[in-house]
């Protein structure tokens, strides 16, 4: 057991050490403005739907685990979105202590609204444990979902171009896992605590999927290019080399088991 979890902690330490830092940073931000704008509903013309601003980022989130899963492999990309989810709970608990912080915000200086207006802008930045724990829920769930899947359709492609299989494996495996983020978190949250019917949670959950859909096709080419320099120049090879051998020595086990 201890030699397991020293090999996990060691493949984590060599992960983290290969991966483009660009990519974590931009992932972890990404998550931080998703869960912060999902507080904001859109106004929409029609009572049975509704819409988040989460979308604005959530898109982007998902192409870059496709990235990490396309050069490093699911389990990293796995251990990408635990960390982004991980720097988003601490970024949460500091805005947190910042709402609980004596002062006046900018923004609350109207007349006769000064406390409400500040109390509100609080309110937003402070949360709700239910906002932070549904996101929590339906981000790491998705994102698990969104990887797994984007892996198996690059294997069943595997003959097909490479840009041909990343595209195609990066809008089927978005669009099912941003369905299941976008349902998870309005049956969690929005459901219970905004008073949202069952209908405005499935048709959000599809109006928000197709949304980052077609994100995902505008973009998808960018994360494509990015995923071919990243393979053309070795970029995480070390990592690549550490799971081709361990995946080696557990097939060299089992035949030796039979």
């Amino acid at each position: 057991m201890t030699v397991k979890r020293n090999s996990l902690i060691n493949e984590t330490k060599i992960f983290f050490r290969n991966v483009p830092s660009t990519l974590v940073v931009l992932t972890a931000i990404a998550v931080i403005g998703m869960n912060l704008l999902a507080n904001k509903s859109i106004n929409l013309p029609f009572d049975w739907l509704a819409l988040d601003c989460g979308f604005i980022f959530s898109w982007f989130v998902f192409l870059t685990m496709d990235i990490v899963t396309r050069r490093f492999g699911v389990k990293a990309a796995n251990m990408l979105s635990i960390f982004a989810l991980l720097i988003n709970l601490l970024f949460a608990m500091v805005l947190l202590c910042a709402s609980f912080i004596p002062g006046i915000w900018s923004q609350s200086f109207v007349d006769g609204s000064e406390n409400v207006i500040n109390a509100a802008l609080d309110n937003t930045f402070r949360g709700e444990w239910f906002v932070l724990l549904g996101s929590s829920i339906a981000f790491v769930t998705s994102a698990v979902i969104n990887n797994i899947l984007h892996a198996s359709f690059e294997k069943l492609l595997k003959n097909k171009k490479r840009a041909v299989a990343f595209t195609v494996s990066s809008y089927i495996s978005t669009f099912i896992a941003q369905f299941i983020d976008n349902l998870l978190f309005a049956l969690i949250v929005s459901l219970n605590f905004f008073g949202w019917s069952m209908l405005q949670c499935v048709t959000c959950a599809i109006t928000g999927a197709v949304i980052e859909l077609l994100f995902e096709v505008l973009f998808s080419p960018i994360g494509y290019k990015i995923v071919k320099n990243l393979e053309d120049n070795n970029v995480g090879q070390e990592y690549i080399d550490l799971i081709n051998k361990g995946a080696t020595s557990n097939e060299s086990s089992c035949n030796g088991c039979k």
